[in-house]
Protein backbone atom coordinates (compact mmCIF):
# COMPACT_ATOMS: atom_id res chain seq x y z
CA UNK A 1 0.00 0.00 0.00
CA UNK A 2 1.34 3.38 -1.01
CA UNK A 3 2.13 5.90 1.72
CA UNK A 4 -0.57 8.56 2.28
CA UNK A 5 -3.16 6.56 0.31
CA UNK A 6 -6.71 7.37 1.47
CA UNK A 7 -8.74 4.20 1.99
CA UNK A 8 -12.49 4.52 2.51
CA UNK A 9 -13.72 1.70 4.77
CA UNK A 10 -17.28 1.01 5.87
CA UNK A 11 -17.23 -1.20 8.96
CA UNK A 12 -20.58 -2.93 8.77
CA UNK A 13 -22.78 -3.36 11.77
CA UNK A 14 -22.80 -7.14 11.30
CA UNK A 15 -19.13 -7.04 12.29
CA UNK A 16 -19.37 -4.42 15.05
CA UNK A 17 -22.58 -5.76 16.63
CA UNK A 18 -23.28 -9.31 15.39
CA UNK A 19 -25.32 -9.81 18.60
CA UNK A 20 -23.55 -8.01 21.41
CA UNK A 21 -20.68 -5.66 20.66
CA UNK A 22 -17.76 -7.69 19.33
CA UNK A 23 -14.83 -6.24 21.28
CA UNK A 24 -12.47 -8.94 19.99
CA UNK A 25 -13.14 -7.79 16.42
CA UNK A 26 -12.74 -4.13 17.41
CA UNK A 27 -9.39 -4.77 19.11
CA UNK A 28 -8.07 -6.60 16.04
CA UNK A 29 -9.42 -3.91 13.71
CA UNK A 30 -7.80 -1.16 15.75
CA UNK A 31 -4.46 -2.94 15.82
CA UNK A 32 -4.51 -3.51 12.05
CA UNK A 33 -5.56 -0.01 11.03
CA UNK A 34 -3.23 1.71 13.52
CA UNK A 35 -0.32 -0.34 12.17
CA UNK A 36 -1.04 1.00 8.68
CA UNK A 37 -1.65 4.57 9.88
CA UNK A 38 1.80 4.50 11.49
CA UNK A 39 3.13 3.82 7.99
CA UNK A 40 1.28 6.79 6.50
CA UNK A 41 -2.11 5.34 5.50
CA UNK A 42 -5.25 7.47 5.80
CA UNK A 43 -8.72 6.03 6.35
CA UNK A 44 -12.29 7.25 5.94
CA UNK A 45 -14.45 4.82 7.95
CA UNK A 46 -18.22 4.43 7.73
CA UNK A 47 -20.15 2.41 10.33
CA UNK A 48 -23.21 0.19 9.86
CA UNK A 49 -25.96 -0.45 12.42
CA UNK A 50 -25.90 -4.23 12.95
CA UNK A 51 -28.09 -6.07 15.44
CA UNK A 52 -28.73 -2.81 17.32
CA UNK A 53 -30.56 -1.50 14.25
CA UNK A 54 -32.68 -4.63 13.92
CA UNK A 55 -33.58 -4.64 17.62
CA UNK A 56 -34.73 -1.02 17.58
CA UNK A 57 -36.76 -1.61 14.42
CA UNK A 58 -38.37 -4.72 15.90
CA UNK A 59 -39.14 -2.91 19.16
CA UNK A 60 -40.85 -0.02 17.38
CA UNK A 61 -42.88 -2.36 15.17
CA UNK A 62 -44.02 -4.38 18.19
CA UNK A 63 -45.67 -1.27 19.65
CA UNK A 64 -47.10 0.65 16.67
CA UNK A 65 -47.23 0.53 12.89
CA UNK A 66 -44.02 2.18 11.72
CA UNK A 67 -43.29 3.75 8.33
CA UNK A 68 -40.29 2.64 6.31
CA UNK A 69 -38.86 6.14 6.66
CA UNK A 70 -39.01 5.96 10.45
CA UNK A 71 -37.40 2.50 10.40
CA UNK A 72 -34.65 3.95 8.24
CA UNK A 73 -34.10 6.81 10.69
CA UNK A 74 -33.78 4.35 13.58
CA UNK A 75 -31.19 2.48 11.54
CA UNK A 76 -29.34 5.67 10.64
CA UNK A 77 -29.05 6.68 14.28
CA UNK A 78 -27.67 3.23 15.22
CA UNK A 79 -24.96 3.73 12.59
CA UNK A 80 -24.17 7.05 14.24
CA UNK A 81 -23.94 5.37 17.65
CA UNK A 82 -21.52 2.81 16.22
CA UNK A 83 -19.59 5.62 14.56
CA UNK A 84 -19.12 7.28 17.97
CA UNK A 85 -17.84 3.95 19.29
CA UNK A 86 -15.30 3.77 16.46
CA UNK A 87 -14.23 7.39 16.92
CA UNK A 88 -13.76 6.72 20.64
CA UNK A 89 -11.58 3.63 20.23
CA UNK A 90 -9.51 5.44 17.59
CA UNK A 91 -9.09 8.58 19.71
CA UNK A 92 -5.76 10.17 18.97
CA UNK A 93 -5.97 8.92 15.38
CA UNK A 94 -9.46 9.97 14.30
CA UNK A 95 -10.83 13.43 13.51
CA UNK A 96 -13.11 14.70 16.31
CA UNK A 97 -16.17 15.30 14.10
CA UNK A 98 -18.27 12.48 12.64
CA UNK A 99 -19.33 13.29 9.05
CA UNK A 100 -22.82 12.24 7.98
CA UNK A 101 -23.21 13.86 4.54
CA UNK A 102 -21.20 11.95 1.90
CA UNK A 103 -21.45 14.91 -0.49
CA UNK A 104 -19.54 17.09 1.94
CA UNK A 105 -15.85 17.48 1.04
CA UNK A 106 -13.85 15.62 3.68
CA UNK A 107 -11.02 17.82 4.95
CA UNK A 108 -9.12 16.41 7.93
CA UNK A 109 -5.53 16.48 9.08
CA UNK A 110 -5.75 13.35 11.25
CA UNK A 111 -5.10 9.95 9.64
CA UNK A 112 -8.74 8.84 10.11
CA UNK A 113 -12.19 10.31 9.50
CA UNK A 114 -15.21 8.45 10.92
CA UNK A 115 -18.56 8.77 9.11
CA UNK A 116 -22.08 7.37 9.53
CA UNK A 117 -25.48 6.95 7.85
CA UNK A 118 -26.89 9.88 5.90
CA UNK A 119 -30.62 9.80 5.06
CA UNK A 120 -33.53 7.33 4.53
CA UNK A 121 -33.88 5.25 1.38
CA UNK A 122 -30.58 3.36 1.36
CA UNK A 123 -27.93 1.69 3.50
CA UNK A 124 -24.35 2.61 4.34
CA UNK A 125 -23.40 0.70 1.16
CA UNK A 126 -24.82 3.59 -0.83
CA UNK A 127 -23.16 6.14 1.45
CA UNK A 128 -19.85 4.35 0.85
CA UNK A 129 -20.34 4.61 -2.92
CA UNK A 130 -20.97 8.36 -2.56
CA UNK A 131 -17.91 8.80 -0.33
CA UNK A 132 -15.88 6.89 -2.93
CA UNK A 133 -17.12 9.19 -5.70
CA UNK A 134 -16.34 12.22 -3.51
CA UNK A 135 -12.76 10.95 -3.24
CA UNK A 136 -12.45 9.96 -6.89
CA UNK A 137 -12.31 6.25 -6.01
CA UNK A 138 -13.12 3.59 -8.58
CA UNK A 139 -12.67 0.65 -6.18
CA UNK A 140 -14.88 -0.21 -3.21
CA UNK A 141 -14.45 -3.11 -0.80
CA UNK A 142 -17.48 -4.44 1.03
CA UNK A 143 -16.51 -6.12 4.32
CA UNK A 144 -19.30 -8.52 5.20
CA UNK A 145 -19.84 -11.58 7.39
CA UNK A 146 -19.75 -13.93 4.38
CA UNK A 147 -16.75 -15.29 2.47
CA UNK A 148 -18.36 -14.92 -0.96
CA UNK A 149 -21.51 -13.88 -2.74
CA UNK A 150 -23.37 -17.08 -3.67
CA UNK A 151 -25.66 -17.99 -6.54
CA UNK A 152 -28.43 -18.29 -3.92
CA UNK A 153 -28.78 -18.34 -0.14
CA UNK A 154 -26.38 -21.09 1.05
CA UNK A 155 -28.28 -21.38 4.35
CA UNK A 156 -31.39 -22.47 2.47
CA UNK A 157 -29.93 -24.15 -0.62
CA UNK A 158 -27.10 -26.72 -0.20
CA UNK A 159 -26.34 -26.50 -3.93
CA UNK A 160 -25.54 -22.76 -3.77
CA UNK A 161 -22.21 -21.99 -5.40
CA UNK A 162 -19.70 -19.26 -4.45
CA UNK A 163 -19.08 -16.58 -7.06
CA UNK A 164 -15.48 -15.44 -7.49
CA UNK A 165 -16.01 -12.80 -10.19
CA UNK A 166 -19.18 -11.33 -11.66
CA UNK A 167 -20.24 -8.22 -13.58
CA UNK A 168 -22.76 -5.67 -12.33
CA UNK A 169 -25.38 -6.76 -14.87
CA UNK A 170 -25.36 -10.34 -13.55
CA UNK A 171 -24.80 -9.36 -9.92
CA UNK A 172 -27.84 -7.07 -9.83
CA UNK A 173 -30.03 -9.98 -10.95
CA UNK A 174 -29.21 -11.64 -7.62
CA UNK A 175 -30.36 -8.62 -5.57
CA UNK A 176 -33.83 -7.41 -4.60
CA UNK A 177 -35.17 -4.71 -6.91
CA UNK A 178 -35.91 -2.24 -4.12
CA UNK A 179 -34.33 -1.10 -0.86
CA UNK A 180 -36.12 -2.06 2.35
CA UNK A 181 -35.03 -1.19 5.93
CA UNK A 182 -33.33 -4.21 7.48
CA UNK A 183 -32.68 -5.78 4.07
CA UNK A 184 -30.34 -8.78 4.28
CA UNK A 185 -28.44 -8.85 0.98
CA UNK A 186 -24.75 -8.84 0.02
CA UNK A 187 -25.12 -5.28 -1.31
CA UNK A 188 -27.78 -2.56 -1.21
CA UNK A 189 -29.60 -2.52 -4.62
CA UNK A 190 -29.55 1.30 -4.62
CA UNK A 191 -25.80 1.24 -4.04
CA UNK A 192 -25.35 -1.43 -6.72
CA UNK A 193 -27.10 0.74 -9.32
CA UNK A 194 -24.97 3.76 -8.38
CA UNK A 195 -21.73 1.76 -8.42
CA UNK A 196 -22.59 0.24 -11.81
CA UNK A 197 -23.33 3.67 -13.25
CA UNK A 198 -20.01 4.99 -11.90
CA UNK A 199 -18.08 1.98 -13.35
CA UNK A 200 -16.79 1.04 -9.91
CA UNK A 201 -15.28 -2.28 -8.92
CA UNK A 202 -16.46 -3.80 -5.63
CA UNK A 203 -14.65 -6.53 -3.69
CA UNK A 204 -16.83 -8.35 -1.15
CA UNK A 205 -15.01 -10.29 1.57
CA UNK A 206 -15.44 -11.56 5.12
CA UNK A 207 -14.22 -8.77 7.40
CA UNK A 208 -14.19 -11.08 10.42
CA UNK A 209 -11.05 -12.69 9.04
CA UNK A 210 -8.57 -9.92 9.79
CA UNK A 211 -5.72 -11.60 7.92
CA UNK A 212 -7.88 -11.48 4.79
CA UNK A 213 -8.19 -7.72 5.12
CA UNK A 214 -4.48 -7.43 5.83
CA UNK A 215 -3.76 -9.39 2.63
CA UNK A 216 -5.86 -6.96 0.65
CA UNK A 217 -4.17 -3.94 2.22
CA UNK A 218 -0.74 -5.23 1.22
CA UNK A 219 -1.81 -6.33 -2.28
CA UNK A 220 -1.78 -10.08 -1.59
CA UNK A 221 -4.42 -12.57 -2.81
CA UNK A 222 -7.58 -12.64 -0.70
CA UNK A 223 -10.78 -14.66 -0.47
CA UNK A 224 -13.93 -12.97 -1.75
CA UNK A 225 -16.15 -11.94 -4.66
CA UNK A 226 -15.22 -9.20 -7.12
CA UNK A 227 -17.97 -7.28 -8.94
CA UNK A 228 -16.70 -5.42 -11.99
CA UNK A 229 -17.99 -3.02 -14.64
CA UNK A 230 -19.69 -4.88 -17.49
CA UNK A 231 -16.96 -3.74 -19.89
CA UNK A 232 -14.38 -5.93 -18.09
CA UNK A 233 -16.16 -9.21 -18.86
CA UNK A 234 -14.43 -11.33 -21.47
CA UNK A 235 -16.94 -12.76 -24.02
CA UNK A 236 -17.52 -16.44 -23.28
CA UNK A 237 -15.61 -16.32 -20.01
CA UNK A 238 -18.64 -16.67 -17.74
CA UNK A 239 -18.01 -14.95 -14.40
CA UNK A 240 -14.29 -14.36 -14.94
CA UNK A 241 -13.33 -10.74 -15.75
CA UNK A 242 -10.05 -10.60 -17.65
CA UNK A 243 -8.24 -8.08 -15.45
CA UNK A 244 -9.11 -9.84 -12.18
CA UNK A 245 -8.85 -13.54 -13.03
CA UNK A 246 -5.56 -13.88 -11.13
CA UNK A 247 -7.42 -13.04 -7.85
CA UNK A 248 -4.63 -10.67 -6.84
CA UNK A 249 -6.57 -7.42 -6.74
CA UNK A 250 -4.28 -4.38 -6.68
CA UNK A 251 -5.04 -1.01 -5.09
CA UNK A 252 -5.76 2.00 -7.22
CA UNK A 253 -5.12 5.59 -6.16
CA UNK A 254 -8.02 5.51 -3.71
CA UNK A 255 -9.85 2.49 -2.35
CA UNK A 256 -13.24 2.33 -0.62
CA UNK A 257 -14.36 -0.34 1.84
CA UNK A 258 -17.99 -1.10 2.66
CA UNK A 259 -19.99 -3.58 4.71
CA UNK A 260 -23.61 -4.35 5.23
CA UNK A 261 -25.41 -2.67 8.12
Amino acid sequence: MKKNKTIIISIGGSLIVPDGIDTVFLKKLRALLVSHMKKGARFVVIAGGGKTCRRYNAAAESVVRVSKEDLDWLGIHTTRLNAHLLRTIFKGWAHAEIVKDPHRPARFKEPMLVTAGWKPGCSTDYDAVLFAKNHGAKTLVNLSNIDYVYTKDPKKFPDAKPIHEITWKKFRRLLPKKWDPGLNAPFDPIAAAAAQKADMTVAIMNGAHMQNLENFLVDKPFTGTIVTPDSLLVPGAGLEPASLAARNFKFREFTSFSTRA
